[in-house]
């Protein structure tokens, strides 16, 4: 007997041993993959599912909430190619932090307050390596929830139809008054304790299928609870303030962290005391009792469940955008101000996810008005200052030496395509696009709004009458216009009202070189027909091509074609 007791003690130890081993060493490698990864871009890939999930956060929280009249709307969004962006930043190790980034890129702030907090929060964790990293290893046990988001777990609560518990006390004083029968009477007894049995089962059952898919919701909101108390250990002094609005929600939820406990899981292993208690629960309906009393405490404090994934999906957020920090070539704080009109100033502006970006500067308080051919610049010079307008207003960084700007509303019509599906042309799509941003320059908050190659959907003549007055309109309102175009025309129509930049390029033999830099003035270069002679045309192309421009110039009008 003394052998096998030894013997099983071994064994016990042993596994203890081999827990102990695999767990240490699975926190080393987590922690050197902590350490390898700050400061670079993400290797992460991402399904299409994955991705669709992380944006359900902000989904969720906008609707019918105030900011979503300050949101980059899906246009400006994928004209920018922000989901690039946040690749680039999504440094964080848990659904709540890359939710809550996500949110925030989507989001830009109109005011200093809250871009100050998450200042205060970047600094330190850039400043903080240890606390830092003891941070991280917290995020990394939280983890990720595949192909669903946290908020839409919470979400689907709201869906449950409701129930009074007076039925399942019911089965209770049933089931004591079955057995206080089966004292008095044996046979009645037990024939009453088979009919309740079966009765009981049967209402069971009936019931948790229609609520059994909701128990994930109440364990996400218990993990959630069990997360602050992690973070909490952490002991890093500047997150006080968010632990603590953490830890008042969580003591007004207190009711479903006790209840969780009762509610059967989905990792069932089969052993008799997994039988005992779901027996339990059959005969007693105990769980669709604590569920229904958790559902109650929820929908009174659903905003306390919304302040805990707020702030811990914020703290590691904070910490995504320090470590893009260390990945850029160099980035400033911008400085931010209220009011109208809207004016920029920004110095050696880049974009932040090419590969040795070419920067420029530029300081406004007008409208811009940016010519030049294809490929010079004008498209990624757009997409900078509107990058960095975004990024200015959410995560307090710009990629720029210089950034002084008004808080503005950023909103673009740059690459739409034909609504296929929609039975929509082109110009239908882009005067559509167009008309939004007309529709929001009335309000309190400026816009800045960046236009490529405005109603190119439409014939010379419509595209510049129609153009110039949409442009004018803009420009005369509350609104900073930022627009590239090809027509030359337009900066002589629209010179009183827009500054005129050019892109310009050096045509070579042949060989074409762009330096993608903004220069001052109209563009007064004209290469297109040069540039067919770079690509290996006929010559007879181009000298007729010369020709027909020629002509048209001198009189005004195109010569036709025998």
């Amino acid at each position: 007997m003394e052998i096998y007791l030894i013997g099983c003690a071994i064994i016990l130890a042993f596994l203890i041993i081999q827990f102990y081993t695999a767990n240490t060493k699975r926190k080393k490698n987590f922690h050197e993959r902590i350490i390898h990864e700050w400061g670079k871009v993400p290797e992460r890939e991402y399904t299409e599912a994955e991705f669709e999930s992380i944006t359900h956060y902000y989904r969720n929280t906008i609707k019918n909430s105030a900011v979503e009249d300050n949101c980059v709307d899906d246009i400006t969004w994928n004209d920018l190619d922000m989901d690039e962006i946040f690749m680039q930043m999504n440094n964080t190790y848990s659904s709540a932090g890359e939710e809550y980034l996500y949110y925030m890129l989507r989001t830009p702030q109109v005011s200093e307050d809250e871009l100050l907090k998450r200042e205060e929060l970047i600094t330190f964790f850039a400043n903080n390596k240890d606390a830092r990293e003891k941070l991280q290893m917290v995020y990394g046990e939280i983890g990720r929830k595949r192909g669903i988001s946290v908020s839409d777990y919470i979400s689907r609560l709201k869906d449950v139809q409701r129930e009074n518990n007076w039925k399942h006390y019911s089965i209770i004083l049933m089931l004591f008054a079955v057995v206080g029968i089966f004292f008095i009477d044996t046979t009645i007894g037990v024939l009453g304790f088979v009919a309740f049995t079966f009765y009981s089962i049967m209402s069971y059952y009936k019931r948790k299928s229609i609520i059994e898919h909701y128990f994930v919701c109440f364990r996400i909101i218990n993990n959630m609870i069990s997360n602050i108390k992690k973070i909490r250990k952490c002991d890093i002094f500047i997150l006080e303030p968010y632990i603590k609005e953490m830890e008042v929600a969580a003591h007004n939820l207190r009711g479903i962290e006790k209840g969780v406990g009762i509610l059967p899981t989905d990792n069932l292993t089969g052993s008799i005391l997994d039988l005992v208690l779901d027996y339990i629960r059959m005969m007693t309906h105990i769980d669709l009792i604590r569920f229904n009393n958790m559902l109650c405490i929820f929908l009174e404090k659903e905003e306390e469940v919304n302040v805990i994934i707020k702030n811990v999906g914020l703290i590691e957020a904070m910490i995504a955008v320090a470590s893009f920090r260390e990945n850029l070539d160099y980035y400033c704080i911008p400085e931010l101000a209220d009011g109208k009109p809207g004016y920029i100033d920004v110095s050696e502006i880049y974009h932040p996810v090419l590969v040795n970006p070419v920067s420029n500067s530029i300081t406004t308080k007008k409208s811009v008005l940016i010519t030049g051919s294809n490929a010079s610049g004008k498209s990624t010079f757009l997409k900078s200052v509107a990058i960095n307008a975004i990024l200015a207003q959410t995560i307090h960084t710009a990629a720029s030496k210089e950034y002084r700007a008004s808080f503005f509303k950023i909103m673009s019509s740059m690459a739409l395509k034909d609504n296929l599906l929609g039975n929509e042309s082109y110009y239908i799509v882009e005067i559509k696009s167009l008309k939004r941003i007309i529709d929001n320059i009335s309000g309190d908050v400026p816009v800045l709004c960046f236009v490529d190659e405005v109603l190119r959907g439409t014939n010379t003549i419509e595209r510049i009458a129609a153009s110039s007055q949409i442009l004018k309109f803009l420009s005369g309102r509350n609104a900073i216009c930022f627009a590239a175009t090809h027509d030359i025309e337009l900066t002589h129509i629209l010179e009183g009202m827009y500054a005129n930049y050019h892109f310009q390029e050096e045509v070579l033999e042949d060989d074409i070189m762009f330096n993608y830099k903004l220069y001052e003035g109209r563009a007064v270069s004209r290469n297109a027909i040069k540039l067919l002679k770079v690509m290996g045309y006929e010559d007879a192309i181009i000298d007729e091509a010369n020709q027909n421009a020629a002509y048209f110039i001198e009189e005004g009008k195109w010569k036709t074609i025998v």
